[in-house]
């Protein structure tokens, strides 16, 4: 968890005096990939580019966290799984103005990601950058508009694009196995919600405390407010720093819509829900329902409910038959049938989804900020993601259907 402290005049002098490319080292086929790891949470994202440094040729030669601790624990783990001895920072500006780094890798809680992803591309970073990409629609806008104009390679987190099972989905729909796409669902049912969890695994029964973390950093341009290690650590469950699940858990779902059927911004949505079971102090709702209208002709319907951990499940239902993508978990199989349809040229039999092979997402970044390629998740599907969250969000705290002007980009009632 780490933004810059520069002040907003220094970063527009930074972006005018310094073109988006002039900090990229030109790279030979064989040099080395430098990375920067900023947000050493639970998410996971500094293990994945260890596992991915000898099929990319990177390494990991920075980490910057706003927790003194956790920064720490990640510059040792990098230190014990890779040899090497990374930089260490709790200022993001000190990450960009390193020439020797290549690229950054942001996982970071949600109110920072546009910005991050801003200041990174203004360096002439390349970035990876997590899910959702953005919380409002203007931040969302100001943030795709300065990475289309610039050369960088941005590579969004919804990592579900890169598994076998998702691939292979998106070719049998696009063979036209399902027929017509008519409705897509996804539920999500869990005892308690995932806020709760605080700081990841390693941290479970340690609390931050004001003198080992940059509460300000942390902040950025939210209201000042005194430390408060709650809303810190557990930064998921408070609407000034993350929405809710049906923005940080359904985005994925959405994304993967997206992806397997091409399909563009939803046109329409509503949504209801509310607090019901864990009534404790967090502000996000621990319930919610989320119907969505695609203008290529279908509907989606995503559901997460906390306080009964009974399953999951996802599925597809079109003219031909019905994908049971259980719950979208790339270990489990995922099934075409002719569950449900009526047509003559229904499926009549049962046809396992076969996976497609895939590199994984964090090789896709790295291998794209190599070859200058689009990666798998570019900027376009975090725009649209993005939307879609968004339209929910707005649905669900003002009780109103939510539409999409694409001619204007604007989210509002209608």
């Amino acid at each position: 968890m780490s933004v810059t402290n520069l002040s907003r005049r220094q970063l527009v002098g930074q972006s005018l005096a310094v073109s988006a490319a002039s900090y990229s080292r030109v790279l030979g086929a064989n040099d080395r990939l430098r990375v920067a790891n900023v947000g050493c949470g639970r998410r996971g994202l500094l293990k994945e580019l260890i596992q991915v440094k000898d099929r990319t040729n990177s390494e990991v030669a920075a980490v910057c966290d706003t927790w003194r601790q956790k920064r720490e624990k990640a510059a040792a783990d990098v230190k014990e799984f890779t040899g090497n001895e990374p930089f260490q920072t709790g200022n993001f500006a000190e990450v960009l103005a390193r020439k020797d780094i290549d690229a950054v890798v942001i996982g970071t809680p949600d109110h920072l990601h546009c910005t991050m992803l801003i200041e990174a591309i203004k360096a002439g970073k390349d970035v990876y950058i997590e899910k959702p990409l953005a919380m409002n629609m203007r931040e969302l806008i100001r943030a795709y508009d300065i990475v289309k104009k610039s050369d960088r390679v941005v590579q969004v987190g919804t990592q579900m694009r890169s598994y076998p099972n998702s691939v292979g989905a998106k070719k049998a729909i696009a063979a036209g196995e399902l027929g017509k796409i008519l409705k897509v669902e996804q539920v999500r049912n869990g005892y308690s919600p995932y806020w709760m969890s605080y700081g990841g695994d390693a941290f479970q029964n340690q609390k931050p405390t004001e003198a080992d973390v940059d509460w300000k950093a942390f902040l950025n341009d939210r209201k000042p407010r005194a430390f408060d290690p709650a809303q810190y650590q557990g930064w998921y469950g408070y609407r000034d720093f993350s929405r809710g699940p049906h923005t940080n858990l359904m985005v994925h779902f959405i994304d993967m819509v997206h992806y397997a059927t091409a399909a563009s911004i939803p046109s329409r949505v509503v949504a209801i829900g509310g607090t019901y079971r864990w009534k404790n102090g967090f502000d996000v709702p621990d319930s919610v329902e989320v119907a969505l209208e695609y203008p290529e002709g279908f509907l989606v319907r995503y559901c997460t409910l906390f306080g009964n951990g009974a399953g999951n499940y996802a599925k597809w239902f079109g003219t031909r038959g019905t994908l049971d993508a259980k719950n979208l978990s790339p270990s489990q199989k995922w099934v075409i049938s002719g569950q449900g349809a009526g047509d003559p040229g229904r499926v009549t039999t049962d046809v396992e989804i076969a996976p497609v092979e895939t590199v994984h997402h964090m090789q896709n970044f790295l291998d794209c900020v190599r070859t200058r390629r689009q990666p798998i998740a570019p900027i376009e599907a975090g725009y649209a993601h993005s939307v879609a969250v968004i339209m929910a969000d707005e649905a669900l705290t003002t009780g109103r259907r939510m539409v999409y002007d694409s001619s204007r980009r604007e989210v509002h009632a209608g």
